[in-house]
């Protein structure tokens, strides 16, 4: 079998084809629009409101704290409970977030006052953390009951173009709906983004499991995917290693600190600079889409993760907007290179029953680190000043490359040929 799979039932137009497919990219890419919207929208109310950096990592660890909390509850619940209705659930509370933050950005609904100023902020932004938890093992399932398991490498593709789309049009929205019509439209535009989320996978043409006759105890059905993660390198290589990358070496949350005070410009480049990764991560999606990766993967993954951290150093050495966000596209590049073959990996390795659960301990891994690595951004920015932080966070995901690859010889050595 070679890298590129042959033109056939899991080419590209035939999953194109397939309405249960296509509607799931439809609510993955509507609930990104949304979130990212608010991500950026929230970056700038709060940098507005405290000119403080560590008041921007405070936003993640407003939301990681209650996704923590409650990540393996969701995950029990999507392998127990019906997936669509989940799903619909978690977007409408992801409207319902939105709508709250809109009424604090006009004014219709109090922020708090002195120094407790982002306290309603950032309590909307927690209960924003608790319905994530839902999102993407609710994605994760339904996408394996929408395609063939020969299909998965090729849709994980296809997968992460609309991901990475997501990424890319959502932020340069919010920087333009923050420009031009302020913080209350930003936000609104995002609630609408939620509503018709909910509405694409309510309307989802999928077959489900059927329910469980008796359900497991949620401790113990708990403990069995974190035994199945724990227990098979190749999954628990791959999601510590993007954990701890992201963790180390994301510089999105000081995107605002770093555009004012380096670059000295305003919302309009926060949006291309959000932006930029993700484009990048297009490019690089709509590649492997077409040649899915299967020997070497291993190698690939750790190499690829690599050129994100020299990218990130890269990136803190700009004095240039255009240098600036070439940093972040390459960064962004080679992040796609991880995001397709551990979502890969992923799908191949766990067996249907207990996908809610790897998911959302994979959401933990990986999801968490965002907001965590949002935290340690701007703590260490506090420490040792906005530049240096973002060269320490790069140095450290070179580190964790070294360090993954002698931990984990499996996934070193991984050919996806092997999980088929």
């Amino acid at each position: 079998m070679s890298d590129t799979a042959a033109a056939g039932p899991a080419g590209i137009s035939a999953l194109l084809g397939n309405r249960g497919f296509t509607g799931l990219l439809g609510y993955r890419l509507l609930a990104l629009l949304s979130y990212q919207i608010v991500a950026v929208t929230v970056g700038w109310h709060v940098y507005e409101i405290t000119r403080d950096a560590f008041a921007l990592g405070l936003i993640g660890l407003a939301e990681v704290i209650p996704y923590f909390c409650f990540a393996l509850f969701a995950g029990y619940a999507v392998d127990h409970l019906p997936r669509r209705k989940l799903g619909m659930a978690a977007c409408i509370g992801l409207l319902t977030t939105t709508l709250a933050l809109a009424g604090i950005a006009s004014g219709l609904l109090p922020a708090g006052i002195g120094r407790f100023g982002t306290l309603a902020i950032y309590a909307a932004i927690a209960v924003n953390g608790v319905v994530r938890a839902f999102l993407a093992p609710v994605y994760m399932s339904l996408f394996a009951r929408v395609l063939k398991r020969e299909q998965f490498p090729r849709g994980a593709g296809i997968s992460s173009v609309v991901m990475q789309t997501g990424l890319v049009l959502g932020p340069a929205l919010g920087g333009i709906l923050v420009a031009w019509g302020g913080k209350t439209t930003a936000y609104l535009v995002a609630a609408a983004f939620a509503a018709a989320a909910a509405i694409a996978v309510a309307t989802l043409r999928v077959s489900e499991p059927p329910l469980p006759a008796e359900r497991a105890p949620v401790f113990k059905s708990i403990g069995e995917g974190l035994r199945f993660v724990f227990n098979t390198q190749v999954v628990l290589g791959a999601q510590a290693l993007d954990m701890f990358s992201v963790l180390f070496g994301g510089a999105v949350a000081l995107l605002p600190a770093f555009i004012n005070e380096i670059l000295h410009l305003g919302p309009e480049a926060l949006g291309l600079l959000r932006a930029s990764p993700a484009a990048g991560a297009v490019l690089m999606g709509l590649y492997l889409a077409r040649h899915p990766l299967q020997r070497h993967a291993g190698r690939v993954l750790l190499l690829a993760v690599a050129g994100f951290g020299l990218c990130i150093i890269g990136f803190a050495l700009s004095r240039h907007l255009w240098l600036a966000a070439l940093m972040l596209m390459l960064s962004g590049m080679c992040d796609g290179v991880s995001v397709v073959l551990r979502s890969t990996i992923l799908q191949l390795a766990t067996p249907d029953h207990m996908r809610g659960r790897v998911s959302s301990i994979n959401g933990i891994f990986i999801g968490s680190s965002n907001e965590l690595g949002a935290f340690e951004s701007g703590v260490a920015a506090r420490l040792l000043g906005l530049v240096p932080s973002i060269v320490f966070g790069g140095c450290m995901t070179l580190l964790v490359v070294a360090a993954t690859s002698r931990l984990a010889p499996r996934l070193r050595r991984l050919d996806l040929r092997e999980l088929h």
